[in-house]
C-alpha cells in the first residue's frame, strides 16, 4: 500500500482520493491517504476529515518541506494550480517521494523534461494524472482503430462553457482565464485534445494553430491543425462555447465516434462496407481517476516510469508549447 499526501484541496483532489477508495472492479485498494497539504492549516484538516481512516491518523501540514521531508508518506499528489506544478514536483522528487501530478505537468516543455530527468536521477516515478489514456473505453478506441483501414482526418472536439467565465466578463480575474496561472483553453479542455492525439497517433508532421485570445492574455478558445502526412487531425477546443459533438476519426473502411474525449464515455463504430454502426461502449468507474492511481503503483513497484506514459506527455507539452508560441499566449513561466 502506497502511502500518499495530497497538495491541493479542491474538486478534483477529492474525486482522486475518491478514487483510490474505490478502485474499479477486479482492482485491490493499492493508495491510502496519509497527509494533506494546504497554504492554510485549518482548510487541510477540515479537508483531512473528509476522509477519516480506522486505525490511523492523516496528518495536515502548511508547511512544504515538513510535507518534503516527512518519513510517513511514499508519494504526492499534485493538484495544486498549473503554475505551482513544476516548482511542487521538483522540490518533492528532490525530497524522495514518487509524483503524480495533475495535467498538465508544468508550463512549459523544457520544465517537463526537467521533471523527468529529476524523477530518474533520484531513481522515482514521476506520472502526469492523465486518466483518459487508463480507461477501458480508451483501449476500446485502440483497439478499433486497424478496422478504420487508412486514416483519413479525425476531428477531436472539447467545447465546454466554463462556469468562471461569467465572472471573468464582470472584471474579476479568476485563476482559469489567468496567465499568471498558466491557464487557459489549451492548457486546460484543449490538452485532452492534444494528448488523445499524441496517444493514438504520436508525433505529426507540423503544427498550425489559431486562438481567440481574452484580454486577460490567455485563449478563450482555438484550433489546432495537425499534419500526419497521410491524414490531418483538426482540434477544436473552448471555454467560453460548449458543444455536444462527438469526436470522429474517419477511416477508408469506417469511423469512430467518440463521446467527450476526456473520459470516453460512448464508443461507435461505423463500418462502411456493411453500413453497419456497433456501439462498443464498455463498462467504466463512474469515477474515471480511479484507473490512473493503479498504472501510477504499477510503475513505483517495477521501479520505472513507463517509456509509453513519459513519451505522450513529453509530445503533448511539446505541442502545446509550440500552440502557445504560434498564438501568442506567454505565461511567467516562458520569461524565466
Amino acid at each position: 500500500m502506497i502511502k500518499f499526501a495530497v497538495i491541493g484541496t479542491n474538486w478534483i483532489t477529492e474525486k482522486f482520493i475518491q478514487g483510490t477508495l474505490n478502485p474499479p472492479q477486479g482492482n485491490k485498494q493499492v493508495m491510502k491517504l496519509s497527509a494533506v497539504y494546504s497554504r492554510e492549516l485549518t482548510r487541510a484538516q477540515t479537508f483531512a476529515e473528509k476522509f477519516p481512516v480506522v486505525g490511523s491518523i492523516i496528518e495536515t501540514f502548511d508547511d512544504l518541506q515538513q510535507l518534503a521531508t516527512s518519513t510517513n508518506i511514499d508519494a504526492v499528489y499534485i493538484a495544486s494550480p498549473n503554475s505551482l506544478h513544476y516548482q511542487q514536483s521538483k522540490y518533492m522528487l528532490e525530497n524522495g517521494k514518487h509524483v503524480i501530478c495533475e495535467k498538465p505537468l508544468s508550463s512549459t516543455y523544457q520544465e517537463a523534461i526537467d521533471l523527468y530527468k529529476t524523477a530518474k536521477e533520484n531513481n522515482l516515478i514521476f506520472f502526469e494524472a492523465y486518466m483518459t489514456a487508463h480507461l477501458p473505453n480508451f483501449t476500446v478506441i485502440q483497439d478499433t482503430l486497424a478496422k478504420l483501414g487508412q486514416i483519413r482526418k479525425a476531428h477531436i472536439h472539447y467545447c465546454q462553457y466554463s462556469s468562471r467565465y461569467p465572472a471573468y466578463l464582470e472584471g474579476k480575474k479568476p485563476n482559469t482565464f489567468d496567465p499568471d496561472f498558466s491557464n487557459g483553453s489549451i492548457m486546460d479542455i484543449g490538452y485532452y485534445c492534444v494528448a488523445l492525439t499524441t496517444a493514438l497517433f504520436g508525433k505529426p508532421h507540423a503544427v498550425k494553430a489559431q486562438a481567440v485570445l481574452l484580454d486577460s492574455g490567455v485563449d478563450g478558445c482555438g484550433s489546432v491543425l495537425l499534419d500526419y502526412g497521410d491524414f490531418s487531425v483538426t482540434i477544436d477546443h473552448s471555454k467560453i462555447s460548449a458543444s455536444n459533438q462527438f469526436s470522429e476519426i474517419q477511416g477508408e473502411a469506417g469511423s469512430l465516434l467518440i463521446k467527450h474525449v476526456g473520459q470516453c464515455q460512448q464508443i461507435i463504430h461505423q463500418d462502411h462496407a456493411l453500413q453497419s454502426e456497433a456501439d462498443l461502449t464498455k463498462p467504466q468507474s463512474d469515477n474515471s481517476m480511479s484507473y490512473e492511481s493503479i498504472a501510477f503503483v504499477k510503475q513505483i513497484t517495477n521501479a520505472e516510469i513507463s517509456p509509453i506514459f513519459e513519451q505522450r506527455s513529453l509530445l503533448t507539452a511539446q505541442i502545446i508549447n509550440e500552440v502557445r508560441k504560434q498564438t501568442g499566449i506567454v505565461f511567467p513561466a516562458d520569461k524565466e
